[in-house]
C-alpha cells in the first residue's frame, strides 16, 4: 500500500471517530495505540470491531472477513466505507444485525414495561 492510500486510510479512520464522537462515544483511532494489526481501526463502541475502508471500489468479502477474522470473540465485525463523495455506509453480517435489532426491541420493551409501572 502506498503512503497516499495509508493516508486516505487514517483520514477515513478519524473521520469515523469523529461521527461517533459527535454521537457521544468518546471513539479514536484504534491502531496508533494497540500498535498490533489486528487492532480494530477505531475503538470507543464496546462490543463493536470497526474496520474502516476509505476507497472506491471496495471488496466486500474480503473486507468483511479481515474484520470477522479480527474482531475479540463476541464482538459483532463491522466494516465502515465511505468512496469520495459519499456518505459512510456500515456494513455487518445480517444475522448480527438480527440479533442486534432483537436486543434493541428488547431493551425498549423492557424500558416500556418499567415506564408503564411508573404511571
Amino acid at each position: 500500500m502506498d503512503k497516499t492510500s495509508r493516508d486516505k486510510g487514517k483520514r477515513g479512520e478519524r473521520e469515523v471517530a469523529e461521527l461517533l464522537r459527535d454521537c457521544g462515544i468518546p471513539a479514536r483511532r484504534g491502531v496508533q495505540y494497540a500498535g498490533r494489526p489486528d487492532s480494530p481501526d477505531v475503538v470507543g463502541l464496546d462490543g463493536v470491531h470497526i474496520e474502516v475502508k476509505r476507497c472506491e471500489a471496495l471488496r466486500l468479502y474480503p473486507a468483511l472477513e479481515q474484520a470477522l477474522a479480527e474482531r475479540k470473540p463476541g464482538d459483532l465485525a463491522t466494516v465502515w466505507h465511505r468512496p469520495n463523495g459519499r456518505p459512510w455506509a456500515v456494513i455487518m453480517l445480517a444475522a448480527d444485525f438480527i440479533a442486534l435489532m432483537r436486543a434493541l426491541a428488547a431493551t425498549n420493551s423492557a424500558n416500556d414495561s418499567t415506564r408503564g409501572e411508573a404511571s
